[in-house]
């Protein structure tokens, strides 16, 4: 009996020597999580695609060690500072310098792109904050405040403040348009190594070398909750992109924390010493490390990691009254960042009519283009990369695939020990085929017999029916012609019958979207609960899945029901579309739930809390009815498999 691999949480991708000297700096591309950039001591900025041995460009220019690099949120920009102040940003599509920004009189120790403008902000040993227009080459405002080295800079996600870290173990907050400190967060006994604001919420997160994470709230300018023990100095944070959970990069582990209360959901073991970045695609989350020339890159499996839901081991919450857990990552207490329209959302690039115009018309300019070089070094990872972008492709993109995990290092030794020693005559016992049996595997490839079990979402022919049926039958010899009509008879067979089945559902739709216009979301998922079509159920979800901020506590005691059935459907789309409805319910609800069942009565009459929880009562009780059914399929490979392996893991607390 074959035995199952077992594939690993965490691993190394790989090591390359990034640099002829020591490497000083390095960034992640937070878009794709598949580029890289580094800088050294050397004077070089170096681009890696992650996964890949060879430099896909250098960058030359600077003429001291290169201290801070960043990309831009499309990977367009490349922005990069040195020990002796200057500051150079490079167009990585035209493989040619931008911009070169003077104005620092020390080394610069952190950067940032503004997330909707051509605009840069940089932090240097000097104590200054500058803000600088890349259009125009020019210093735009000058931040004073910080009385030591300023380590780390970020953005608001909509653009509108920048956070500042920084030596004096304090964090402070810039309003970009007012061009003023609006608060300032004491509280760190060491220096302040990073900030990160929340992607949704007005939340930011500091990781210090007092081995301390604090969350601040924007509003109210106070501190939320403050996460202490970590084995070392704070260097690299990341939100989940949903904001459930905050992820910690520390000294060989990555550790998944919750605010309020705070609590450690999950801890990684993960050989990377210093991790300096961190980004997540494909729900994996890809971390980098330097040491001296060399690079490292690993790799964890979120899919197998906790985000969210009660844990075993939390002191600080044990600590608690019960009273005060009411609150969860998944669902936004606070005010939501208001973003620009659509026609801003992405920077605007500097256009040129012609390549001339490319250039800048000053003497200086000239001279930086010709001390500045973009060295291709790999040409096909280059053309892939940057090249697409400007053309235009009727094609969709291609997206990027997760990194394959290797098997666990003792899945051999597993192997081995099952198999029975050559040099004993052993009967071995038989296994009882009900219990040890392995379940089904979800496969594309029809049964020899009948439907198959699960139909795929990409198939080639309608289920139910044979083309055969609707083509002339095969001649024979001793069969006579078939005429015309017989043809045409045995082509429409079926035609009618298609026809009222997809003009009944058209007619649904219908109803569905008259509810759906008026704005009433919960009506609109009663009529097409009310239709008793799970392909009208189906096809309303997928709308709602895309906006999470729709979902409500009633809407969910009205789906929940319909998940269960499309969770057993055996079609593959519908078999997605509910695993992705009960995820975002399970993050969004399930610790609100816990919290208001697990809390005490309260005194007096209050019937919107008794509405409240009677709601509670019955999403519990449908997901606990749902939790057997996932579990049993948890087992099962391929796609299916690890989702339902998810989702499980989300529905521990129910047990």
């Amino acid at each position: 009996m074959a035995t199952p691999v077992v594939t690993k949480t965490a691993w190394k991708l790989q090591e390359i020597v990034a640099h002829a000297s020591n490497v000083s700096s390095l960034v992640l591309g937070k878009a794709s999580g598949r580029l890289l950039a580094t800088g050294g001591d050397d004077c070089r900025v170096n681009l890696w695609s992650i996964n890949k041995p060879n430099c896909i460009m250098s960058l030359t220019g600077h003429t001291s060690p290169v201290e801070s690099v960043r990309l831009n949120t499309p990977e367009e920009l490349i922005v990069a500072g040195s020990q002796s102040g200057s500051i150079r940003v490079w167009d990585l599509e035209a493989a040619k310098i931008l911009r070169t920004l003077m104005g620092h009189k020390a080394n610069i120790c952190s950067l940032d792109f503004h997330p909707y403008g051509e605009f840069v902000a940089s932090g240097s040993q000097d104590t200054n904050i500058k803000l600088w227009d890349i259009r125009r080459k020019g210093c735009v405002f000058r931040y004073r405040g910080h009385s030591q080295a300023v380590r780390c800079l970020r953005f608001s996600p909509d653009g509108k403040w920048l956070a500042s870290a920084a030596d004096d173990h304090t964090v402070k907050l810039w309003d970009l348009t007012a061009g003023k400190m609006m608060s300032e967060f004491p509280g760190h006994t060491g220096p302040v190594n990073v900030v990160e604001f929340h992607p949704n919420e007005y939340l930011l997160a500091s990781g210090s070398s007092d081995r301390t994470i604090r969350f601040w709230d924007l509003e109210k300018f106070q501190v939320v909750s403050c996460i202490e023990g970590e084995p070392g100095p704070v260097r690299s944070v990341l939100f989940n992109p949903d904001g459930c959970c905050l992820y910690s990069g520390c000294q060989d582990s990555l550790r998944v924390y919750g605010w309020e209360p705070e609590r450690c959901f999950d801890v990684v073991l993960v050989n990377w010493g210093k991790v300096a970045d961190l980004a997540i695609c494909n729900d994996q989350l890809i971390g980098v490390a330097f040491s001296q020339s060399n690079v490292s890159s690993y790799v964890v499996d979120l899919t197998r990691v906790t985000r969210t839901g009660t844990v075993t081991q939390d002191p600080v919450q044990a600590s608690q009254p019960l009273t005060q857990q009411t609150s969860n990552p998944g669902v936004s207490l606070r005010r939501i960042y208001e973003r620009p329209s659509t026609t801003c959302s992405k920077p605007q690039r500097v256009k040129h009519n012609s390549e001339s115009e490319r250039r800048s018309p000053s003497s200086e300019d000239d001279r930086d283009e010709r001390e500045s070089r973009a060295e291709i070094q790999n040409a096909e990872d280059y053309n892939e990369i940057f090249q697409p972008k400007n053309s235009i492709s009727r094609t969709p993109p291609r997206k990027s695939e997760p990194f394959p995990a290797p098997p666990e290092d003792d899945t051999a030794t597993a192997k081995e020990a099952s198999k029975p020693s050559p040099a004993m005559d052993v009967q071995l016992p038989v296994p009882n085929l009900e219990v040890s049996a392995r379940p089904p595997v979800l496969t594309s490839t029809p049964a020899p017999k009948g439907e198959p079990a699960i139909i795929p979402a990409t198939r080639n022919e309608p289920i139910g029916l044979k083309a055969s049926d609707f083509l002339p039958a095969v001649k024979v010899p001793q069969q006579a012609e078939l005429v015309d009509e017989d043809a045409m008879s045995q082509i429409r067979k079926g035609h009618d019958t298609m026809c009222v089945v997809l003009t009944s559902r058209h007619k649904n739709l219908d109803t569905v979207r008259a509810v759906w216009s008026t704005g009433d979301i919960k009506t609109s998922v009663d009529s097409a609960v009310a239709i008793n079509d799970l392909s009208v159920v189906v096809d309303l979800l997928n709308i709602v899945n895309q906006k999470a901020s729709l979902w409500k506590l009633d809407l969910c005691t009205t789906v929940l029901p319909q998940i269960e059935k499309l969770l057993q459907s055996k079609y593959e789309s519908y078999v997605q579309t509910g695993c992705t409805s009960l995820k975002l319910i399970l993050q969004r609800f399930l610790p609100l739930i816990t919290d208001i069942l697990a809390a005490p009565p309260s005194v007096g009459v209050d019937i919107s809390r008794e509405e409240r929880l009677h709601k509670c009562r019955l999403c519990f009780k449908q997901l606990k009815s749902i939790s057997g059914l996932v579990k049993s399929k948890s087992g099962l490979s391929g796609r299916h498999g690890s989702a339902f392996r998810e989702l499980h893991l989300l529905m521990a607390s129910l047990d």
